[in-house]
């Protein structure tokens, strides 16, 4: 197995490749891997994600895909790679936006930007909701969890409605398990988000923060 690559695409995320590709064409033909794979998920489903099907839509040799990716479970981690750096420069973004601007709703901008993210993401839905994903993903998923958890603690923050501790951070964790949870119960009934599960989770999640926020105001 090689060192961890960077994803094609952008963001911060790594994915355990068999070889790193190390010239510009080989790292171009990987991204074009990935990308015919992401449209063989949408299209044709989980059931179509196989190694030949790939490889025939990226119109490379299936040697060639096995160089970088040998299985379907290693197809699978490096999608939701590609997903996980997306959503977390997302968060990165609304962290910038705090700081720059004032916010009269910041769970409502929260949610809406997470639910504008799946609405697009139609990928990653076809990969959380197709039940495949692997024991390598799960695992990154929960780390990932905890990075957009921190970027819920940087926000607080830039608001200057909390303080820094440990408290924090396991509230935050808390809120983003929850959002994550909703939003996915949103998008499984209704491509576009049922708008009465969005609806409750801004609700709720304004009041747990509003909770949290509290436990910092002086007497």
């Amino acid at each position: 197995m090689g060192d961890p690559a960077p994803q094609p695409g952008g963001g911060t995320w790594h994915v355990q490749l068999r070889r790193t590709p190390q010239q510009a064409r080989s790292k171009a033909r990987l991204a074009r891997v990935l990308q015919a794979a992401e449209r063989v998920l949408v299209d044709e489903g989980v059931q179509a994600l196989t190694t030949t099907r790939i490889a025939a839509e990226a119109q490379v040799s299936v040697g060639s895909l096995y160089q970088y990716l040998p299985d379907r479970d290693a197809i699978i981690d490096a999608l939701a790679a590609r997903y996980f750096a997306r959503l977390e420069d997302a968060m990165d973004d609304l962290v910038r936006a705090a700081t720059a601007e004032q916010w009269d709703d910041p769970v409502g901008v929260l949610i809406d930007a997470y639910a504008a993210i799946y609405r697009t993401e139609h990928g990653f839905r076809a990969l959380w909701f197709g039940s495949i994903l692997t024991e390598q993903t799960r695992a990154a998923d929960r780390e990932h969890k905890r990075r957009m958890a921190d970027g819920i603690r940087r926000i607080l923050l830039v608001l200057g409605v909390a303080q820094d501790d440990e408290a924090l951070g396991r509230a935050c964790h808390a809120a983003i398990l929850a959002a994550d949870a909703l939003a996915q119960e949103a998008f499984r009934r209704d491509p576009e988000g049922d708008a009465g599960v969005l609806d409750e989770a801004r609700l709720m999640l304004r009041g747990y923060l509003t909770g949290v926020a509290a436990r910092y105001e002086g007497p």
